[in-house]
Order: structure tokens, then C-alpha cells, then sequence
């Protein structure tokens, strides 16, 4: 008898994720209860990421072996290198890989796999692909082909939800798709509208139009990223409800026509229609609304035959109370991993097993709700862009470690690149609490946790209790006391590309989000408080003063580090040379003195990069004195000090730094690209990015120093460069054509997401060279606007031109309006005389 068929006698209990956790023992699973399916020894995963290693986990749990699918790009990515088997499929594009039908069933048929799991996303909502496994003899892991397709098909379900009496959004949800049939369904409804693709799912292909002028470019642009999704580009049209909550049901049926469901989700905070923080239970839900949107969820699966997992979603309009159905996603959630630890069931399993011919293990009522459980999407991706994708090399990578209450589903290592091609996803970040307000808690720690230690040379004097609480003035004394925090968790440490970490931070502690306030415009609406203003003067001078002690801080590190460097490398019974390299290093009449640069990125300033300038002087018994001398380009008056540090290395990357009572631990992340050193620093709350080009010199002690050692880099006003990596989708001008500001100019896609890019002012295209199904580097150069017609010359060949010279300040410029000049091919000037007619333009 097979694995599988052993553990699937055996009886089974829930585990407990807390000390107050229900146990409970479910009834035990029979191997194959209609007596069809074989038992299930081999699956192969159609997808890759960390929900291929997720499935993996529970499948060699059950002792079943798995096989991976990978394409070139994922040759050496984690989920291959989890599985038992893997198996290529093809080169990058997932169009030529994981949305390659034919070469995944032969990849199973070869490795003699029984079924296939889709994971989510890809293939996991075709039904052809499903009803081809099938066709095959494989199991698929999923609904049956005729739920996908009449739920994965948005208009048709709506017809059939509509039809059992479900409550809908006003829209339209026709198979007529032309665009001008279209703009007038739209206009019936009555902006603003939203633009949905009829299949897939993530947000991808959405568009919010708040006008009839918005929607021909819109439609076009959703039909287009449709098709590079999902391979189907047809619309559906909806009222766009301005004040929603996105909330989920997460329901599950058996082959044996028990549908149940496990209770709701929250997924309203988003940003690109795209969650990035979900919650179970709802928060500000009551029993009789969740039970009523649980029974209507499972409504909706009887309706057409479901079974295994799947989500009904609903938009629920706050202003009214009102709840509408929104779609059904025929597969496992992203974000499902929230509800496993509100319900303490493994959905993958169910999924397994349910697959396999078996009964569902619990009734409704069995069905346990306990606790509250948050998920934070960890994505590479760069805020300030407008959370823009962002690939590259994860040079650092060190999630927190897990526990009972912490998971963190993940795909990648160190050292793994982000690809263009697919999500940028590098984790799911998932807590569980005893009510809502301790997974919070919890959620906040693992985001920004760190260890303090307070070092308090003191005596004590009271003073009383006064009305702001203080009871205790501390002053300095001898006494050295070392107060150690209870709770040392590393925080979520990723270095080497953006990632929307310190915004997660900025939500989670968010006063509205603490309240469970959310909807899905809740950064919009709070982008006042979740985004920094670079012209606030104050948060300006608090960014300064954050980024000048991480570098204090990492200087000290730095110095700390090369300090045992050297002392390891020299040579044993040197002592002349180990005198000037002593620690600290021997001067004559004076301390040993250097100056250390340090190039800041500030991810919450768009003004660019800042140069901070460091004096550190070797102090006595091995402390370090370091100042700021300045920042270029000048911020302004800086309240930072200079500060006198001691520095323990605790081993690795890890050091403990003193100063001023204050001890905390501090992490450090190294790499070097091309001829820059990156620096990454994780103190207390803050984590910093410093970049380093140039070696570490003695000072000796020359105000010419004090003069930057590089400029910083910058574009013309008016240059325009790629915001991410992508492929160019399409041209929409020509260059030298005169564009206003906010033109299209292309359209760029990555990881299966377009960005239309826009002229930043009036003017004229310049050097526009990319062509539609080029590869372009993020900030690599794409164009520039020039305020002048002259630049443009190139494109004006063989045009007849008329200067009409604007005044400024009422005067004109003196200059004949007659000019003897044209352009020829070779773009020499020619005899011809023309007149001309154009608007000087500065």
C-alpha cells in the first residue's frame, strides 16, 4: 500500500497555531471513496514561485512526490530545486512556458504524474487546460472544466449569479466588444466606470475611467494586458463604486455535493487594484452579515456544481451597507494562508484529497473560527514610481523566522534574481493573533522588529507622577546597567532592489488601519500620511537626521570591521607594525582622523540622491567619535550631533553599537555593482540605503576635502527615462512631434502589467530610438522633451517653417521673419527661400 494511502486512514487533528487554539479531531479521509480515482502518488505543479513550494510542502507532508516545471529564467529558482523532479518547459516568456498547455501534460505524462496542480494564476482558471487533463487521464487539482468556464468567464457568471437571484452591480456584460458599442454601454451606465477584463484575475487589465474622454485609451490598454495575462482580451463594464470594501469568501466543495464555507476575508487595501494587506475574519463584521454572505457564497457555488477550493468575491458599498457579487475565482488565493489560520486547515490538503474522490472532513458547523490573522505581500517594487515592478538580484535576503503564529510563504533565496517576466512577489508574510489587535501587534514587530538595549549610567530621582506620566529623571552617574528587550525578532531584512517593506510599515501602523477603517481607496485616501512630501520641511529634517545616524552608525560598523580584518591579517611578532594598527591606531600628538563618503537614497524623495560627508576620529579604549560634516546637495540646519559610539561585532553582518545610553543591534547588507559599493543598514525602525564610490582614505585634515569627491548624477529637465525593466508594447508618437504635457508617448509592460508613459511637459519628442518588442533597463534614457523646435530638425525635413517670435516683457525680438533656409535629406542647409511660422518657445 502506498504513502498516501496509509496517511490518508489515519486520523488527524487541527494544529494548534496558540496556546487557546481548538484541537479537534477530524474523521478519517478513505482512500478513494467513489472508487474512480487512484490514489495519488505524483504531482506535477504547473507554476513556480512560492506557491509551487508551497504545495510542495503539503505534498511531501502526505508523502507524495512532486515535480516542478521551470522555464530558463527559473533554472535555478527554489521551487525547482524543492521538487523531486523538475522539468523544463521553455524559455522565458510565460507565454512560451507556463501558458504552454501542451508542454506541461507531456512534462506530467513523461514523469508518470497522476495529477497536476495549477497553483494560482497562469493555467489554474482555464478550463480548457483543465478539461485537457482530463482528456489525458491526469487529475486536475481544481473545479471541474464547467465551473471554470462559467465562472472564469466574469459576464457569464454574472448572468448565472444574477439569474439565483444574487444581488450585481449595474454594468454591462455582453460578448459584444466593439469599442464604439462599448462607449455607449458606458455612457449608460454613467461614469465613472470601471473597465474589466472578462477572465483572470489580480487586477490585471482593470482601469477605473472617470470620463468618456479617458475611455477609448483605456479600453485598448485593458484589452491588451488581458491578452498578455490571460490570452483573452474581451471586456466587461461596471459602475465603479467610489467608496467600497473588497471582502471574500473562501468556500469549499466535495465531489459528493457538499459545498461549506470558511468564513471571509478583508482585502481592501490595494494599490494597482492589486491587495497587498489581507485580514480574516472582516474586521467591523457582524455574525448575522457573515453568516448571510456566507450562505450567499455558497449559493453561488451549488449554482454550478463546484467543488474544491475556490472565492466568491463581493464588493460591499460602505455608504449603503449594501453588498454586490463581484466574480468567483475558480482556484486557491493568493492570499488563502489567512483563512488556514483562522480555520487551523490545510487547504492544499483538502485540495489533494478532495481531488482524490474524498468527502469534505468537516460539516458548516464543525467549521472553527478562532483567532485573527493578517498577510502583507512583500513585493519588489518601487513605491515612488507609483509602485512600480522592479527586478534585479536579491544581494540580501533574510525573512523572519517562523513560528506556530508566523509564516512566511516565499520562493526565492539570496542571491535569486527577480525576473521582468513574472510577479514580483518575493514573499507572503502571514501572522496570527488572539483577537485582531495582538495580530497586529504581531504583524508590526515581524515588519520593523528590532532589539534595544538601553545602556543607563544613572541615579535615580524622584520627581512624581505629573501629567505627562514621568516618574523618573535620570541623570548620569558611574552605573552601567544593560536592560535587554524580552522579545529579539530580526526584522524582514531584503537588500539589492526596492521593495514596498517601509510602506507596509507606514499601513500597518496607520491610525484608520489600527481601527480596521479600510476600504479599497484607503491609500489614496491617506496618502498624505503614508507618503512623505520632500517639500516637508519637517519630515525633510526628520528623513535627514534618520539617515545621518544609520550613517554613524555604519561608519562605526565599517570601521569596527576593517579594524579586525587587519588585525587578523598581520603577520605573527610584528609588534612595530601592529602598533599603527592597533585599535585604536597609534598617532603621534594626535588621534588617528579619517573622512568617509556616503551617497543616500532616500526612497521617499523623489529629488534624488544626497552625499553625506563623515569625519571619524579613533577615540581612546576603542570608541569612535564621528561627525556629519555636511550633506550635498544642503538640506539645511541639521540637529544631529556628532556622537562617541562603541561597537561590539556580534559575528557576520551583526554588530551591537553604543552611545548615549542607547545600545541597540545593527545589521548590515554588502554587495557591489559595477564599480559601486551598496550598503544596506537595518537600526532600530529605520533601514537605509548607501552607496559608496570611493576607497576609505586617511584625512589629513585639508578644508579642500570638505568639497564633494563626485557630483551627483542627474538628466536634463525634460529627459524621460524607462521607470522599470520592460519590453516597449507599443509607440504612439513620432520623434519630433509636438506632445502636451501628460501625452502618451509608449507603453511599457512588465510582469505582465502595462505603464503608459507620458510626456512631463509640452514640447517636442527627442530622441525617441526604442521600437515596439524592445527590451529596455530600468532608467535607462527612453526620450526627452525639448522646449525648442530646433532640437527637433531632424524630423523637419523638407517642412517650410515661419518664426513668429512670442515677446517677453512686451519687447520683440529683432529678427527677420524671412528665412532662406530648409532642410534637406542629409540635413545641410540649402538655399531655398522659405517662409515660416512657429512659436518661440522657452
Amino acid at each position: 500500500m502506498s504513502s498516501m494511502a496509509l496517511l490518508i486512514r489515519k486520523k488527524f487533528q487541527l494544529k494548534s497555531f496558540g496556546q487557546n487554539h481548538l484541537i479537534l479531531q477530524l474523521k478519517s479521509f478513505s482512500a478513494s471513496s467513489d472508487g474512480k480515482n487512484p490514489c495519488i502518488e505524483k504531482i506535477l505543479i504547473a507554476n513556480r514561485g512560492e506557491i509551487a513550494c508551497r504545495i510542495m510542502r503539503t505534498a511531501k507532508r502526505l508523502g507524495i512526490r512532486t515535480v516542478a516545471v521551470y522555464s530558463d529564467a527559473d533554472s535555478e529558482s527554489l521551487h525547482v530545486k524543492s521538487a523531486d523532479e523538475a522539468i523544463r518547459i521553455g524559455p522565458p516568456p510565460a507565454r512560451l512556458s507556463y501558458l504552454n498547455a501542451s508542454a506541461i501534460i507531456q512534462a506530467a505524462i513523461g514523469t508518470n504524474s497522476q495529477a497536476i496542480h495549477p497553483g494560482y494564476g497562469f493555467l489554474s482558471e482555464s478550463a480548457e487546460f483543465a478539461q485537457l487533463c482530463e482528456s489525458e487521464g491526469l487529475t486536475f487539482i481544481g473545479p471541474p472544466a464547467s465551473a471554470i468556464r462559467d465562472m472564469g468567464d466574469k459576464s457569464a457568471s454574472k448572468r448565472i449569479m444574477g439569474a439565483a437571484g444574487v444581488p450585481l452591480v449595474p454594468g454591462y456584460h455582453g460578448s459584444e466588444q466593439d469599442i464604439d458599442f462599448m462607449k455607449l454601454e458606458a455612457d449608460k451606465i454613467g461614469y465613472p466606470i470601471l473597465i474589466k477584463p472578462t477572465h483572470g484575475g489580480g487586477g490585471k487589465g482593470m482601469r477605473i475611467v472617470q470620463g468618456p474622454d479617458e475611455f477609448v485609451e483605456s479600453f485598448l490598454s485593458a484589452q491588451r494586458e488581458a491578452a498578455a495575462s490571460f490570452g483573452i482580451n474581451t471586456i466587461l463594464l461596471e459602475k465603479y463604486i467610489t467608496q467600497p470594501r473588497h471582502i471574500e469568501v473562501q468556500i469549499f466543495g466535495d465531489k459528493h455535493g457538499n459545498v461549506l464555507h470558511l468564513y471571509e476575508r478583508d482585502c481592501s487595501v490595494q494599490r494597482r487594484h492589486q491587495k497587498i494587506i489581507e485580514e480574516a475574519p472582516a474586521p467591523d463584521v457582524i455574525d448575522d452579515f457573515r453568516s448571510h454572505l456566507g450562505e450567499t457564497a455558497v449559493s453561488a457555488a451549488k449554482a454550478v456544481s463546484y467543488h474544491n477550493a475556490g472565492t466568491v468575491e463581493f464588493i460591499m458599498d460602505t455608504v449603503s451597507g449594501q453588498f454586490y457579487f463581484m466574480e468567483m475565482n475558480t482556484r486557491l488565493q493568493v492570499e488563502h494562508p489567512v483563512t488556514e489560520m483562522i480555520v487551523g486547515q490545510d487547504l492544499v490538503e483538502w485540495q489533494i484529497r478532495v481531488a482524490n474522490g474524498e468527502p469534505l472532513p468537516l460539516s458548516q458547523l464543525q467549521v472553527p473560527l478562532k483567532g485573527h490573522a493578517f498577510e502583507a505581500r512583500i513585493y519588489a517594487e518601487n513605491v515612488l514610481k507609483g509602485f512600480l515592478p522592479a527586478a534585479g538580484v536579491l544581494h540580501h535576503y533574510c525573512p523572519v523566522p517562523a513560528s506556530p503564529t508566523v509564516r512566511v510563504e516565499t520562493g526565492v533565496e539570496q542571491g535569486d534574481t527577480v525576473s521582468m517576466h513574472y510577479d514580483p512577489m518575493i514573499a507572503k508574510l502571514v501572522v496570527w493573533g488572539e483577537n485582531r489587535n495582538a495580530a497586529l501587534v504581531k504583524l508590526k514587530d515581524c515588519l520593523s522588529k528590532f532589539q534595544v538595549y538601553l545602556v543607563l549610567d544613572f541615579h535615580q530621582q524622584y520627581i512624581g507622577k505629573e501629567e505627562i506620566n514621568v516618574a523618573y529623571h535620570i541623570e548620569v552617574s558611574q552605573i552601567s546597567i544593560l536592560i535587554q528587550s524580552l522579545d529579539a525578532t530580526m526584522s524582514f531584512q531584503v537588500a539589492g532592489l526596492p521593495t514596498n517593506i517601509n510602506f507596509l510599515q507606514r499601513l500597518a501602523n496607520h491610525w484608520a488601519f489600527e481601527k480596521g477603517q479600510v476600504e479599497t481607496h484607503f491609500i489614496e485616501h491617506f496618502k498624505n500620511d503614508l507618503f512623505v512630501d520632500p517639500c516637508n520641511e519637517i519630515l525633510g529634517k526628520e528623513a535627514y537626521n534618520a539617515a545621518s545616524l544609520g550613517a554613524t552608525l555604519l561608519a562605526a560598523c565599517i570601521c569596527k570591521k576593517e579594524q579586525l580584518a587587519s588585525k587578523e591579517s598581520l603577520p605573527a611578532g610584528n609588534s612595530l607594525l601592529s602598533l599603527w594598527y592597533a585599535h585604536p591606531p597609534f598617532r603621534v600628538h594626535h588621534f588617528a582622523r579619517r573622512t568617509m563618503e556616503l551617497k543616500w537614497d532616500n526612497e521617499y524623495d523623489s529629488r534624488g540622491s544626497k552625499l553625506l560627508k563623515l569625519a571619524i576620529t579613533y577615540q581612546p579604549e576603542g570608541n569612535y567619535l564621528i561627525e556629519v560634516l555636511y550633506m550635498y546637495p544642503q538640506t539645511g540646519d541639521s540637529d544631529f550631533p556628532g556622537m562617541e559610539l562603541k561597537v561590539v561585532h556580534l559575528g557576520h553582518h551583526d554588530f551591537r553599537v553604543e552611545a548615549d545610553g542607547l545600545s541597540m543591534d545593527v545589521s548590515l547588507a554588502a554587495y557591489s555593482k559595477g564599480h559601486t559599493r551598496h550598503i544596506h543598514i537595518w537600526h532600530g525602525l529605520h533601514h537605509h540605503h548607501f552607496r559608496q564610490t570611493m576607497g576609505l582614505e586617511l584625512s589629513n585634515d585639508d578644508k579642500s576635502q570638505d568639497k564633494p569627491s563626485f557630483e551627483i548624477a542627474s538628466h536634463s529637465r525634460g529627459t524621460v527615462v524607462a521607470p522599470m525593466a520592460g519590453l516597449v508594447v507599443k509607440v504612439l508618437v513620432k520623434d519630433g512631434m509636438r506632445v502636451e504635457e501628460g501625452h502618451p508617448i509608449l507603453v511599457l509592460e512588465a510582469m505582465k502589467m502595462e505603464h503608459v508613459v507620458k510626456a512631463p511637459c509640452a514640447g517636442f519628442v527627442h530622441g525617441l530610438q526604442v521600437t515596439a518588442g524592445q527590451q529596455v533597463f530600468d532608467s535607462v534614457v527612453l526620450f526627452s522633451i525639448k522646449v525648442s523646435l530646433l532640437h527637433s530638425t531632424r524630423n523637419a525635413i523638407g517642412q517650410k517653417f515661419t518664426f513668429r517670435m512670442n515677446s517677453t516683457g512686451g519687447s520683440l525680438v529683432n529678427i527677420n521673419p524671412k528665412l532662406s533656409l530648409t532642410l534637406s535629406s542629409n540635413n545641410l542647409w540649402q538655399s531655398t527661400e522659405v517662409t515660416c511660422i512657429a512659436a518661440l518657445l522657452w
